[in-house]
């Protein structure tokens, strides 16, 4: 029997109203005014978790049905979400950043370091052959083989660079979302599959602050590289260890205090504060700000800051995706236009190489007894973690428009494969 009442409008016909009601409102508003900006940033919201609720109740993803949300509301299709020069697009822009930031800081204080330890070598083994042979894929088939998208920002290795690094990534959060709801967390399968996810996440985010210099302008060397890589590892080692000596003492006191909000407004700050110090000694903001979780993790009270930080980055996190999706420009896949097929046809490229490199990961323990199918699938999707990456190398101007859309579509169709192929290859196990 249906939950919702009969007459009552359903969640496609309060986000058409959402859409179109305040659409003069929209057209009315200049550049920059506060109102525009509020009832740009409500329709982003809720249009997000509207079209995320979707998402789930077809057993998908959530952050999926945000990118739709955000390729619908940007400017190839309703034109809500302002064009990047405006000084509204700025705002949104800091607004989407403090989303990412939380969402890392999430993910740092969901990451248990010593039970992702135990999961041993064949876990690390998987994760370092799903970072290494997807990255060398993508950058052969970008930098060697011939495609016709080449209206780039950068020169075509550093573009190439940014390509490979966009399919390393795993999210362990859709793929720790899948297991759960097939209630497999408890297989060896699903633990090597979280426990790589999360290792992948790590090397990730240390390569992505790799490519954050060479788009800043730094020069791919092999000592530029290795400088980068030794700062990003610098910073997390160090920012931990001391982290852990002065914080838990913190938190005890914190936990004392009688003020309201005292706890969940701390530990953003801290996190904000870790973010910009890692900024500013070279690093990537999300390096600081997934330090900061793994810092709070090793607290007594980490579940407390949890329990409140899930709100805030519930509230903030989908402002980034929508933004990302609202970059997608559908005009590029006009049948119409000249070289809509080519984008099509690198597009597929590209997620053929996105799949088939992680499904080699589940060989990468050959040790080990598992269903190889299984964890190599549960590898695939990219999710929010691929969607950093691309916006990095957007913003710096080093991928053109084209481009960026063709990893977005890398992106969406990773993310909606893999829960998909998970279901019917556990299915298949079961049998």
């Amino acid at each position: 029997m249906s939950r919702r009442r009969a007459g009552r409008p359903g969640p496609l016909w309060m986000l058409a109203l959402l859409l179109i009601v305040p659409t003069p409102l929209w057209a009315a508003g200049s550049d920059g005014e506060l109102p525009h900006l509020l009832l740009t940033v409500a329709a982003m919201l809720v249009a997000g978790k509207l079209l995320g609720e979707g998402a789930e109740r077809l057993g998908l993803p959530s952050v999926l049905g945000e990118l739709v949300a955000g390729v619908l509301l940007g400017a190839s299709v309703l034109g809500v979400v302002p064009a990047p020069g405006e000084s509204s697009a700025e705002m949104l822009r800091v607004l989407a950043e403090l989303g990412v930031i939380l969402l890392l800081f999430e993910v740092g204080l969901e990451t248990d370091l010593r039970e992702m330890s135990k999961v041993g070598g064949a876990a690390l083994a998987v994760a370092c052959v799903g970072v290494v042979v997807p990255f060398a894929l993508g950058y052969f088939y970008w930098a060697w083989l011939p495609h016709p998208v080449t209206s780039d920002g950068g020169d075509l290795q550093t573009v190439a660079i940014f390509v490979g690094a966009t399919l390393t990534a795993t999210s362990v959060g859709i793929t720790a979302r899948v297991l759960g709801d097939l209630g497999r967390m408890d297989t060896p399968e699903a633990r090597i599959i979280l426990g790589a996810a999360v290792i992948d996440d790590i090397i990730g985010l240390v390569i992505l602050s790799v490519v954050s210099g060479i788009a800043a302008g730094g020069t791919v060397s092999v000592a530029g590289v290795g400088t980068t890589f030794a700062v990003a590892i610098g910073f997390l080692v160090a920012a931990v260890m001391l982290g852990n000596l002065v914080i838990p003492r913190v938190a005890d006191r914190l936990l004392r205090m009688r003020v309201r909000g005292m706890v969940v407004a701390v530990s953003i700050a801290f996190a904000l504060a870790l973010a910009a110090l890692a900024a500013q000694v070279g690093s990537a903001l999300i390096i600081g700000a997934f330090a900061a979780g793994l810092i709070l993790r090793g607290t007594r009270h980490h579940q407390t800051v949890e329990h409140q930080v899930q709100p805030v980055a519930a509230l903030l996190a989908p402002i980034f995706f929508v933004n990302v999706g609202a970059a997608a420009d559908l005009r590029l896949l006009d049948p119409t236009r000249p070289g809509a097929g080519g984008i099509l046809l690198v597009a597929g490229a590209l997620t053929l190489i996105a799949i088939g490199g992680k499904l080699v990961a589940g060989w990468g323990a050959p040790w080990a007894r598992f269903d190889r199918l299984t964890v190599g699938t549960g590898m695939v999707p990219r999710g929010e973690v691929g969607l950093i990456f691309a916006d990095v190398g957007r913003k710096a101007g080093l991928l053109s428009d084209t481009t960026f859309s063709i990893v977005l579509l890398m992106v969406m169709a990773t993310t909606f494969i893999a829960p998909v192929a998970l279901k019917l290859i556990f299915a298949r196990v079961r049998r």
